[in-house]
């Protein structure tokens, strides 16, 4: 009876010993989550006047196209009114983000002005390359001439005067600034140099009373963002997983890599997610694009954005044909919009936008 006793005795301890391990392991893995949500999770005043859900707006259809050195087609005002009046439709987007300040973007401003619609702007200044980043932008085939790095510095000032001048006048319409769209990562064709932007950014901060940011790519903010984040108001992360040969099926954990990279990196500061989408059709991606993808990243990053307090602008509002390469018309660079060129509600959008099917 002893020897049973002490076996029992034995079984037991065992036993605790087991469920307390397993009970550890448990807590572990909960706080592990809770923390990696909580590292990302920020206050509602790191939100863009209040708001989570936002949409990049370029509304360059068919046979038109913005000014990158060879005149624009603009699309007209009746065009943008009915590109705004969709997107603001149910108040589903109530925040869009334009790229520039030229006469496009002001068009927009003046839409939503004397129409009274309700639709805040991140505002876009394009900036054009400073400095000839041929050997690492994989289109440059050649050197950018002195002369045309010299012309685009003066034309880079221009768009700051527009840009705090445009600004100035609608101060009701645009909730921030950007300053700069993917100018420092090192595969672009427009390149400016940082200490460069920092000024330019300086300087808007002191003509306009909203926040100003800079766009970037997640990774450049990650490495080299450190000084830059100190002079902007919050910084604006780009995050692409499908372009980093991510499937539907990683895109949101991946996504959340990305962000917390940054903040890893850049602890306190504030964030928008500048751009963030999927395509739906790709020779690059094959069959990785779709719009069923699309959707679903969708309804992921969404929800969590809200979650999170983050601002996020899916890219893009509408499919756009004029980018990327002429001769290939299923090139990804055409086809990131939630709606087609010629209006039509995709996947993503077919249930709020039954009226445009």
């Amino acid at each position: 009876m002893k020897n049973l006793a002490e076996y029992k005795f034995l079984l037991f301890f065992i036993l605790t010993v087991i469920l307390i391990s397993l009970t550890t392991v448990q807590c572990k893995n909960t706080q592990s989550t809770e923390t990696e949500i909580s590292e990302l999770s920020f206050n509602e005043d790191n939100l863009l006047n209040g708001i989570s859900k936002a949409i990049c707006y370029s509304g360059f259809r068919k046979g038109q196209h913005p000014d990158r050195g060879n005149g624009a087609k603009n699309p007209s005002y009746d065009e943008i009114l009915e590109d705004l009046t969709i997107l603001s439709q149910d108040s589903n987007f109530k925040l869009i983000r334009v790229y520039d300040s030229g006469e496009n973007s002001k068009m927009v401003l003046e839409v939503i002005e004397e129409n009274n619609l309700d639709i805040k702007v991140m505002l876009g200044m394009w900036l054009r390359a400073e400095i000839s980043n041929h050997e690492g932008c994989p289109w440059l085939n050649e050197p950018i001439p002195d002369s045309t790095l010299k012309k685009n510095k003066k034309l880079n000032l221009e768009e700051i005067e527009r840009g705090i001048e445009l600004t100035n006048k609608y101060k009701d319409i645009v909730t921030a600034v950007n300053v700069g769209n993917e100018a420092l990562v090192d595969w672009n064709d427009h390149m400016v140099p940082v200490d460069t932007i920092i000024r330019y950014v300086e300087e808007v901060q002191e003509s306009i009373d909203q926040p100003v940011t800079v766009a970037d790519n997640y990774k450049w903010w990650a490495l080299n963002g450190s000084d830059l984040a100190k002079t902007v108001d919050f910084i604006s992360v780009h995050t692409y997983p499908i372009w980093e040969g991510k499937d539907i099926n990683e895109g949101m954990s991946f996504t959340i890599e990305n962000l917390q990279e940054v903040r890893d990196s850049l602890p306190g500061v504030k964030m928008v997610v500048s751009e963030a989408g999927w395509a739906t059709t790709a020779s690059e991606f094959e069959e990785r694009a779709s719009e069923e993808k699309q959707l679903q990243y969708y309804q992921e990053i969404m929800p969590w954005a809200k979650e999170m307090n983050i601002t996020v602008f899916f890219f893009e509002a509408f499919d756009e044909s004029w980018k990327g390469n002429p001769d290939n018309p299923i090139g990804a660079e055409k086809h990131w919009g939630i709606f087609t060129e010629d209006r039509k509600p995709k996947k993503v959008m077919e249930n709020l936008y039954s009226n445009l099917k």
